[in-house]
């Protein structure tokens, strides 16, 4: 009773904080609770009418957002669990290990889903059971006899000098030049980007928001600070984020750009009117826009993701540690950082007659 009233206090106060706000918080409530015995009033003894999976469901969801989880995961938790849930058919008290195989099997064979996206699913349902299980709620966990899916990883292909040439030229404003610059000196993630703050640059030193609710600095080379520098001469508004959000309707959006040339349109950030006063670009916003630009370049797969992979891996062909280039890029294990690597063979042969005696 203790634990779930505390949760739902740091929830109702949830959207005022940072994670590791809600986290200190929580302890905090934890502490002071402690020396009292608490009951559930009579009055609100009543019989859960509904689902038992979504009353625990809503449990697990507020457990997790006062841990102090990101939006996304809540987000994903709970899009993915009750599909899972509501597809095997079953109280989640009576959900057996084979349930959750066949669950699996089907969506691989007969819904033709990717190995990534069964195995996503498995891991949700994992943390659910596992919180089950540590709550007391469920003396057997039956995903520890659920393997993980085995997924073959593949290398993916950084962009090469010739591709980032075509990019650069095929911007056509200040703003995309921005992103192309700051993705490639800074290696951050669309995320990271998306919520970068003007305040947040100190000279060559950006700060950014990361997974895991870490922050870290990333670093900009004369481009990228050339590039933001001439982008944020043009704006004239007051927003905090270096690439805010639109404030513009579809009607006023047509009267600005009505009798407006198509190439002189993607200014439309010069106009202070048409900025939102707080409230930053979404991710897909801005990924719909480093496309754009891949087609216009004539470059095939340029998406937001390709430019962390393309700096991380040509800093390693320049000479940067693996350690180092797995810090800048926010890894916490040198394992993914190898994964995002474009590294040939002829390029590890080469490297091995140098250092190797």
């Amino acid at each position: 009773m203790k634990e779930q009233l505390a949760n739902e206090l740091v929830i109702a106060i949830t959207p005022y904080l940072t994670g590791l706000e809600i986290q200190d918080l929580k302890m905090r409530i934890d502490m002071v609770l402690g020396h009292y015995d608490i009951s559930q009033a009579e009055h609100a003894l009543t019989v859960y009418e509904g689902d038992i999976n979504d009353l625990m469901m809503k449990r697990f969801l507020s457990a997790k957002i006062a841990k102090g989880c990101s939006d996304r995961t809540i987000q994903e938790y709970g899009k993915t669990i009750p599909k899972v849930l509501k597809t095997i058919g079953k109280p989640y008290q009576d959900v057996t290990a084979d349930d959750v195989r066949l669950y699996l099997a089907t969506r691989i064979h007969r819904d033709k889903v990717s190995k990534v996206t069964a195995n996503s699913e498995r891991r949700d349902l994992s943390s659910f059971y596992s919180w089950l299980q540590k709550e007391e709620l469920l003396l057997k966990n039956p995903m520890n006899k659920v393997d993980k899916i085995k997924v073959t990883k593949e290398q993916k292909s950084a962009f090469t000098l010739m591709d980032l040439e075509k990019i650069r030229y095929a911007c056509r404003s200040t703003r995309e030049t921005a992103m192309v610059e700051l993705m490639l000196s800074t290696w951050c993630r669309i995320s990271e980007l998306a919520e970068m703050k003007i305040s947040d640059v100190r000279g060559d030193v950006v700060t950014v928001h990361g997974k895991g609710d870490k922050y870290r600095d990333c670093y900009l080379n004369a481009k990228a600070m050339l590039a933001l520098h001439n982008y944020l001469n043009e704006r004239k508004d007051s927003n905090p984020y270096i690439f805010p959000r639109g404030a513009f309707t579809c009607g006023n959006a047509e009267k600005y750009t009505r009798g407006v040339l198509r190439k002189d349109a993607v200014h439309w950030f010069r106009n202070p009117d048409l900025i939102a006063e707080s409230g930053h670009m979404d991710k897909s916003s801005i990924e719909a826009i480093i496309r754009r630009i891949g087609k216009r370049a004539g470059v095939e797969k340029c998406h937001p993701h390709r430019f962390r992979r393309t700096g991380a891996t040509m800093a390693l062909r320049s000479g940067m540690s693996l350690i180092t280039v797995s810090r800048i890029l926010g890894h916490e294990q040198i394992d993914t950082t190898q994964l995002y690597l474009d590294i040939s063979n002829q390029e590890l042969e080469q490297a091995h007659r140098k250092y190797v005696l």
